[in-house]
């Protein structure tokens, strides 16, 4: 356990940031209102956290030296993003500068393999699953055989937003794609979803735990394109579920700050699709969308302040994400129910621009305003046929 440090106006915490990505920068606003300061390690001058964090350094977020240069001027050091060198982040804690999350708690994140295993170990639930590192292993064929279905490939390391995913056809298949990855693959069973949602959780030094409200998401190629509160058909029983399995999963972790748990929801209740352990694009919704935004409670955690409400501010939260389309326009003007949050990224089609959440008293008026919103800045995606836990 951590010593928890409780720091006042007096005395602000320094932390440094790991990535300059939109994530960084919306600490960076959050930051505003907390006794902290930040620092950034970005890839490039040209990354988003540079509009709201003035002390930059830029450096890979692998590079040893750099990541040494940022912890010589901050307290602790928490991250935008995992595609980060674990080995370097340990090497500094053991040195004095705490990291928070752990190293050894973001390996749960990073690495799909290893994730997949730990879980399936301590009982909680995740698909049927083979870890494998060659398409003739007799393992992931004796797998293929008992399945009789189709499967998910997925690299273990360096994939996000639907990158390192695969769907084969054929058994053929999963073991050419294997072989092309290289590398640790996981395969998995392909479910028949009736829902997907996320849950997020927020863990600090002491132990304790707040959690937000459960949300349905929706995806579109793999990248997240909607988030609604409340997650639509799931009851209160469902829901807690989900808080006390996200919450399980940040103990038996060790995570500190935000913990968010990507899950499906099947014919077997929920299983544990995906683990961040930072903020997270489901939980945008909370800036506007809750009394303690995600951002701020990561920050508090990391710097040991005590963590804020989660309440919700609205019945109704919808949050649509922009994505770059056929065409790019300048971002719709915020209001007092429609919050909209510009990225400051180059154009380019796919990648994500920013995001608008709208917040009201019924469902369809808070949908139509996000989605108006987005397809007036933008977006290339049209509003997703909606299913849900039931």
């Amino acid at each position: 356990m951590l010593t928890v440090r409780r720091p006042n106006r007096e005395t602000p915490v320094r932390i440094g940031i790991v990535g300059g990505g939109q994530l960084a920068l919306m600490m960076g606003e959050a930051a505003r209102d907390l006794p902290v300061t930040l620092s950034v390690l970005a890839a490039s001058e040209e990354d988003p956290a540079h509009r709201t964090i003035p002390d930059c350094l830029v450096g890979a977020a692998t590079d040893p030296d750099a990541l040494a240069a940022l912890a010589a001027r901050v307290d602790v050091i928490t991250l935008d993003h995992e595609l980060v060198n674990l080995e370097a982040l340990g090497d500094l804690e053991s040195r004095g500068t705490p990291v928070r999350p752990h190293p050894a708690a973001v390996r749960y994140a990073a690495d799909k393999a290893h994730q997949r295993q730990a879980l399936a170990a301590w009982g909680l639930p995740v698909p049927r699953f083979r870890v494998v590192t060659r398409g003739n292993d007799p393992e992931l064929a004796a797998f293929l055989t008992a399945l009789g279905e189709p499967v998910v490939v997925k690299a273990a390391t360096g994939g996000y937003d639907g990158r390192g995913v695969f769907f084969p056809d054929t058994g053929a298949e999963v073991r050419d794609i294997v072989d092309d990855l290289g590398g640790v693959a996981v395969v998995e069973e392909r479910l028949t979803l009736l829902g997907e949602a996320a849950q997020i959780v927020v863990r600090d030094p002491a132990d304790n735990v707040v959690a937000y409200p459960l949300v349905s998401t929706y995806q579109a190629g793999g990248t997240c394109v909607e988030v609604d509160y409340p997650a639509r058909g799931a009851g209160a029983g469902a829901s807690a579920q989900a808080a006390a399995l996200a919450r399980e999963i940040a103990v038996r972790i060790d995570a500190v700050g935000v913990l968010a748990v990507e899950l499906f929801w099947t014919t077997r209740g929920w299983l544990v699709n995906e683990l961040a352990l930072r903020p997270h694009n489901t939980g945008h919704w909370t800036i506007e969308g809750a009394r303690t935004s995600q951002f701020a409670n990561h920050l508090r955690a990391v710097a040991g302040l005590p963590l804020g409400p989660t309440t919700p501010t609205a019945p109704h939260i919808t949050m649509v994400n922009v994505l770059g389309g056929p065409r790019a326009t300048a971002a719709p003007a915020s209001g007092p129910h429609l919050g909209v949050h510009d990225y400051a990224k180059a154009w380019r089609p796919g990648r994500k621009l920013g995001h608008v959440t709208a917040t009201g008293a019924q469902e369809s008026p808070t949908r139509v305003a996000a989605w108006e919103a987005a397809r007036a800045w933008g977006t290339r995606e049209e509003e997703p046929w909606h299913s849900s836990p039931s």
